[in-house]
């Protein structure tokens, strides 16, 4: 049985409140804290229980519907829309998406070279792909990626390297 410990208040004397273990529902684990009672299942592991803010889905999420549109709109080529320009807007708009709400959740634990890299890898590959879209070679389309990947790496990993510890 758990015992009052007398904790001080803002006036003096509080009221007694209990301190002690706490038994789960399985009874087989105990713990016990100074203020408050943890269970071991209602820990929080890390990374989980973040809440995520609306600037951090609003963001991807726009970001992705205008590179999904104008990916549709190069496709197209002046052209009636079609149900398959439909789609490749929705794909490499909800993928983009994806990818740049991935690397923002995950970068802060990434260290800066790889950070740089990161970003480098989805700028470079999403602008390859639109420029793919245009008609020109695969060898083209695959160089300019690597060309805007690469002054992208060296642009985030100077501004990491500069505000960073």
């Amino acid at each position: 049985m758990a015992t009052p410990v007398r904790l001080p208040g803002r006036h003096g004397g509080a009221p007694a409140r209990t301190r002690g273990t706490h038994r789960t529902h399985d009874t087989s684990a105990t713990t016990a804290t100074s203020a408050t009672t943890v269970t071991p299942d209602r820990r929080r592991h890390a990374g989980t229980g973040r809440r995520v803010s609306p600037l951090a889905i609003g963001v991807p999420l726009l970001l992705g519907i205008a590179y999904g549109a104008y990916a549709q709109e190069i496709a197209r080529g002046g052209g009636p829309a079609t149900w398959g320009q439909l789609a490749l807007a929705l794909i490499s708009g909800a993928a983009f998406a994806l990818l740049l709400f991935g690397l923002l959740r995950v970068q802060h634990v990434l260290p800066r070279e790889l950070r740089a890299a990161a970003w480098g890898v989805l700028v470079g590959g999403s602008i390859g792909f639109l420029y793919s879209l245009t008609g020109h070679s695969v060898l083209l389309s695959s160089g300019i990626g690597l060309a805007i990947g690469t002054g992208t790496v060296i642009a985030t990993f100077y501004s990491f390297y500069m505000r960073e510890p």
